[in-house]
């Protein structure tokens, strides 16, 4: 493990606590390093096809030099795998191998894998130990951290699922290497969520540092530290979303309708929603007079130097008219009592839990953006 990068963050949940370890060639010595944490236990292998051919051989070295037992289970890369399906295959290939209670689950790879390995592991014998490997920047900053676990439905995006906590989660640097630039670009909307929530200096930084962080070095692992202590901050204050943690939807209530709209395919990545999302949720809050225009516009000016989309035309899929919108957004997990609650912003690092939003008030914006 390259020394001079590493970063742990902790997250501190009593029991339940575990360590972010971030660093260069971080999986070298994880063979070890879960051999020093759980001894001599098993380990089911969680990846996709893709992943597999970039990363895996270096995990399987990692544990077959620490003589640690472990079967692998292979999945389709992509958003369809968090399925039913994809989830009877993993879980039954996890009984298949034989695997215990005591034994652990191990995600490897993106947003996808980490939710649908985590489920897996939360609902196999009841309950199986977890540890997050995220490949993904989109996983390191954001999915990997703080035990959310789920698949999709027809009906919504991550309506089915767990809280179940990883008991360590590793994010070695290299793995963003193999990224595709445009995976990258979709997690760098997640690194930039944060600063919009309740850190505005951090926008200033990332407008300062994207192109070095987009290049790699020391500023990319600043900026994933950064993020993961903010969200080891909220897990730690609200571990189960009754409150604070609600803020980090931001953008997401849109984002999440989107991705149910383009058939939860490869035509809208995650990250890709999430940036049109917030940039909706400041324009809406614009609109209804709560934030300054002007930071909308910075924001979107931002994510589009990323090569991000901003605009509901922007996307590379069908979006359909503002009333079939609706009906997707009714379908959001931030629903109550039938009451749409939103995170909106009153600006840059400024984000709030509005409850009882107008869906007449929201259906004409987002009618006037599709014009």
């Amino acid at each position: 493990m390259n020394e001079a990068t590493a970063r742990t963050v902790p997250v501190s949940l009593g029991s339940r606590s575990y360590d972010i370890v971030i660093a260069a060639d971080a999986i070298a010595g994880l063979g070890q390093r879960l051999a020093g944490m759980f001894g001599s236990r098993r380990y089911g292998i969680v990846t996709d096809d893709n992943v597999a051919r970039a990363q895996l051989p270096r995990l399987i070295d990692a544990f077959s030099q620490a003589g640690l037992d472990h079967t692998v289970v292979t999945v389709p890369a992509g958003e369809a795998s968090k399925s039913f399906a994809t989830l009877q295959t993993v879980v039954e290939a996890l009984l298949a191998a034989r695997l215990e209670r005591a034994d652990l689950v191990v995600a490897f790879g993106g947003g996808v894998i980490g939710d649908l390995a985590g489920f897996a592991a939360a609902i196999t014998r009841r309950g199986m130990d977890l540890v997050q490997v995220p490949t993904s920047l989109l996983a390191q900053v954001d999915s990997a951290v703080g035990g959310k676990t789920g698949i999709n439905s027809p009906l919504g995006k991550n309506l089915i699922g767990a809280f179940h906590q990883p008991r360590l989660v590793v994010a070695d640097l290299e793995t963003l290497d193999t990224l595709p630039e445009r995976e990258f670009r979709a997690g760098y909307a997640e690194v930039v969520k944060y600063a919009l929530i309740d850190r505005p200096e951090m926008l200033d930084w990332l407008e300062a540092n994207r192109q070095t962080i987009f290049a790699g070095g020391a500023a990319r692992a600043e900026a994933i530290a950064r993020c993961c202590e903010a969200k080891a901050e909220f897990v730690a204050a609200d571990e189960r979303e009754a409150g604070r943690r609600a803020l980090l939807n931001l953008g997401h209530t849109f984002a999440h309708a989107l991705e149910a709209a383009a058939g939860y395919s490869g035509r809208l990545l995650h990250g890709e929603a999430v940036a049109v999302g917030c940039v909706l949720a400041h324009r809406f809050s614009a609109s209804m007079g709560l934030a300054p225009a002007a930071d909308a516009e910075r924001l979107a000016a931002h994510l589009r130097s990323a090569g991000l989309p901003t605009t509901l035309s922007g996307i590379d899929a069908s979006v359909p008219p503002a009333a079939e919108l609706m009906e997707l957004i009714a379908q959001d997990k931030k629903v109550s009592g039938g009451a749409l609650a939103m995170v909106l912003t009153r600006g840059i690092g400024q984000a709030f839990v509005e409850r009882g939003v107008d869906p007449a008030r929201l259906q004409a914006f987002l009618t006037d953006e599709m014009k």
